[in-house]
């Protein structure tokens, strides 16, 4: 599979979406958040994901303008949070981000959680936003299988892309084998575990590859054909994360990483959120 720091996979309307981006979440507006996007751009990712709750959009719009790229070459990610949800808060909510940004529009727009009784309202309003221009692509984070079904029994606009915990201890297989017949893109958050990298078999491949325990594991998801968004404000693990595509995993290789299964969780569980 050759895949490069460039790649990208193609989302249902044929907007091209990068494989590989940095999340920014719980990095500090200010300094932290620029760096660490300066840093991210500069070692040649070209997706940043935000969202209103991380309260850094500021901090990535101001990135973003100042590392000189031009702002159509990198696709930029928010989200509406709980408290936000239904159409007309929606529509605020947005043009509030965007204002945080700095930006004309956003590359992807994603409804953070399926909050009961609201998330169908704050689609709709997505695909408003999508009507006029003000978002290139439009998706949903956290849904489960039976939200997606939902969602698509009365929605106009397939979501394009389902973000989701997905890692070697949550392979998410039924969801991302529904997405992919679908055609939603599975998008990976938290794939490193919190810093889980100490399972006997990822460290033994990290040994066979001569790679690190995150860098195998950021590979397996790659190979996948999931996107991913490792998150990080140190520049060297930045750089590290992105250090990717000088081998390959065998396929052996990727169903003993399969195979670590435990369906754990290390952030909440979609149907059961009081956030």
């Amino acid at each position: 599979m050759s895949l490069t720091i460039n790649s990208t996979v193609e989302l249902l309307n044929g907007i091209e979406m990068p494989c590989l981006g940095l999340g920014v979440w719980r990095a500090k507006d200010g300094q932290e958040t620029e760096n660490a996007v300066l840093a991210a751009l500069q070692a040649g990712y070209r997706s940043i994901d935000t969202a209103s709750m991380y309260r850094n959009e500021q901090g990535v719009g101001r990135a973003v303008r100042a590392s000189g790229i031009p702002r159509e070459q990198i696709f930029v990610t928010t989200k509406v949070w709980n408290d936000e949800q239904g159409f007309d808060n929606t529509l605020k909510a947005f043009r509030n981000s965007l204002d945080r940004l700095e930006m004309d529009y956003a590359d992807l727009y994603l409804v953070h959680w399926p909050v009961v009784g609201k998330y169908k309202e704050t689609y709709r309003a997505l695909e408003e936003l999508y009507d006029q221009g003000l978002v290139r692509a439009i998706g949903v984070s956290n849904f489960n299988i039976h939200h997606l079904e939902d969602l698509m029994g009365s929605c106009r606009i397939k979501p394009m892309v389902n973000q989701v915990e997905m890692h070697p201890l949550l392979t998410q297989k039924k969801l991302f084998a529904f997405c992919r017949k679908e055609g939603i893109q599975l998008e990976s958050w938290r794939p490193l575990m919190q810093g889980r990298l100490d399972l006997p078999l990822i460290q033994q491949l990290a040994a066979k590859y001569g790679k690190t325990s995150a860098q195998i594991v950021l590979r397996w998801h790659l190979q996948l054909g999931v996107v991913t968004i490792p998150k990080s404000t140190q520049e060297g693990r930045i750089r590290e994360n992105a250090d990717l595509f000088d081998f390959e995993l065998e396929p052996e290789d990727m169903n003993r990483i399969d195979g670590l299964n435990e369906d754990q969780r290390f952030g909440a569980d979609p149907d059961h959120i009081d956030f």
